[in-house]
């Protein structure tokens, strides 16, 4: 997202796309995540399958464009949080490997396998309806149902979703009685990657399911526990070896974020090094206005002018993602120098004081950055996640739908998703092959 560029509007008329429907929006730059799928695949051993985790939305820069770009740069396949994230993958023409993560209703699995869509058997209850409602409907269809791809997720320490190990074997051994459901993987995550102790602990959990499974004559034939704090510190579990078995989840990395607070080092630091962030919010104030002393700026008022100012009111709010803890805490780079954001943030309106920034005063005409780089600085999701005290997951996949969605590659934009336009490649391109239900993940 390189400095003196053309303006938005005239981008979007470049690349035949409508304008923008208000002026703040985010930009994606989807040869940074193509750059970020590129270091991770070289960064792990030969023939490790790299899984993109677009779940909410693609961590806030938009599930589908993200998909085809990600597969397009080396990802074997996609993992979501629920079915319905599924779902619009598929409606959108992607033909990938596509996991659930998390349990999915009953009648979700019967839908799961219609699309060809593994999931996750996580609970012993839940999993056992979700297997009868599928073998109900296996016997009642007119026309074949499809194969229902299963991966089972193992308790190994996280303490929030997984099977125990005996739950675990007799839920594989349940799937060879189920004409057309068949074992397709097992997975776990870890709790505190930084941890060297506790993941040992995992790490060595996992592989016991494992061995206990092969011993039962199921051996596994995809085996996943890593994600992205796994990837950059994943010589640190056990003796420097890196464990990270035939399959990896990439989530917040693919975006260019590392997770916060990990002891990054070793072949996890060269990853880190090449990371590069995706995401960037942007706006042009609808009004800058000159101020008197002593005047209240937004509700409350929480702020008021000490001095004769200019505000210039920034249009998104908590609504767009920009929450009220950030009110008088954070600030805005606007040629290359930093503003802070002043008053209570509104549910549409935030505002800058730009009373000192250089040069003949500030305009509409603006361009500020809320996130992301300009003029030789950066605000980071990790910044922003210290000023409202949080983490930088919830930063980018909190940022709304609402807020428009420009795609560039690199600096040309070339797609754009609001609420009533959808225009990008992605509307005509395939990525993946469809695969059979027995063997939905294949090493390149």
């Amino acid at each position: 997202m390189t400095d003196q560029l053309p303006p938005i509007e005239a981008r979007l008329r470049a690349a035949g796309l409508p304008p923008l429907p208000r002026t703040a929006w985010l930009e994606i730059d989807l040869e940074r995540l193509a750059g970020n799928v590129r270091a991770i695949v070289a960064g792990l051993p030969a023939g490790t399958l790299v899984e993109a985790v677009v779940k909410a939305n693609g961590y806030g820069h938009g599930a589908v464009p993200v998909a085809y770009a990600a597969l397009a740069a080396g990802a074997h396949g996609l993992c979501v949080a629920t079915l319905d994230e599924a779902l619009e993958l598929r409606g959108a023409g992607l033909r990938a490997p596509i996991l659930v993560l998390f349990a999915v209703p009953p009648d979700g699995v019967v839908e799961a396998a219609r699309a060809g869509i593994a999931v996750s058997a996580g609970d012993a209850v839940v999993w056992q309806r979700g297997l009868a409602a599928y073998t109900r409907a296996r016997r009642r269809a007119r026309v074949r149902l499809g194969d229902l791809a299963v991966h089972v997720a193992l308790e190994t320490g996280l303490g929030r979703d997984g099977l125990a190990p005996d739950e675990a074997v007799a839920a594989v051994r349940a799937l060879a009685d189920v004409p057309g459901a068949c074992f397709d993987g097992a997975w776990s995550h870890l709790q505190a990657p930084g941890d060297t102790a506790r993941t040992a602990r995992q790490v060595d959990r996992f592989q016991a399911v494992l061995d206990a499974l092969a011993a039962a004559g199921m051996p596994a034939p995809h085996r996943h526990l890593l994600a992205s704090g796994g990837l950059l510190v994943a010589e640190r579990y056990v003796g420097g070896a890196r464990p990270v078995f035939d399959g990896l989840r990439v989530g917040l990395a693919l975006y260019g974020i590392a997770p916060d607070g990990l002891p990054v080092g070793g072949a996890g630091a060269g990853i880190h090094a090449a990371l590069r962030p995706v995401l960037s919010l942007r706006a042009r104030p609808m009004r800058v206005a000159d101020l008197p002393a002593g005047e209240g700026v937004g509700y409350g008022p929480s702020f008021v002018t000490a001095r004769a100012s200019r505000i210039a009111t920034l249009p998104l709010g908590y609504a767009d993602g920009w929450p009220r803890s950030l009110g008088n805490r954070a600030t805005a780079i606007v040629r290359g120098h930093r503003v802070p954001l002043v008053g209570t943030v509104a549910m549409d309106a935030v505002m800058a004081d730009v009373s000192d920034v250089p040069g003949p005063p500030v305009t509409p005409d603006d361009e500020f950055v809320l996130l992301g780089e300009q003029g030789g600085d950066r605000i980071t999701a990790a910044e922003l996640a210290r000023g409202r005290t949080t983490i930088s997951w919830e930063v980018v996949a909190t940022m709304a739908a609402r807020l428009p969605r420009v795609y560039t590659a690199p600096t040309q934009a070339v797609g754009i998703r609001t609420l009533t336009q959808n225009r990008g490649p992605w509307q005509t391109s395939r990525s993946g092959t469809a695969t059979s239900a027995t063997s939905r993940w294949t090493r390149s």
